[in-house]
């Protein structure tokens, strides 16, 4: 994430719960495929649920730019 990216949600996601949730969401799943990344293997049902989280944090993660875009917008005009 660049820093620019990084300063925007540190000043609007104290306002925007939206935003916060995202973000939070984003950390926790990160969080969760490195607990996966640190295990010598995984089960059939791990790497289906590794997969899913993956999806979950993309998703989230283009939100995050979708309302990032937002706050770029209005800090430009």
């Amino acid at each position: 994430m660049e820093k620019r990216d990084i300063e925007l949600i540190e000043k609007y996601s104290i306002v925007d719960e939206e935003l916060k949730k995202e973000v939070e969401d984003h950390r926790k799943f990160e969080e969760m495929l490195n607990d996966f990344n640190k295990r010598a293997y995984l089960t059939p049902e791990e790497e289906v649920e590794k997969k899913r989280i993956k999806k979950l944090k993309l998703r989230g993660r283009d939100k995050i730019e979708e309302i990032l875009a937002k706050y770029r917008n209005i800090q430009t005009h």
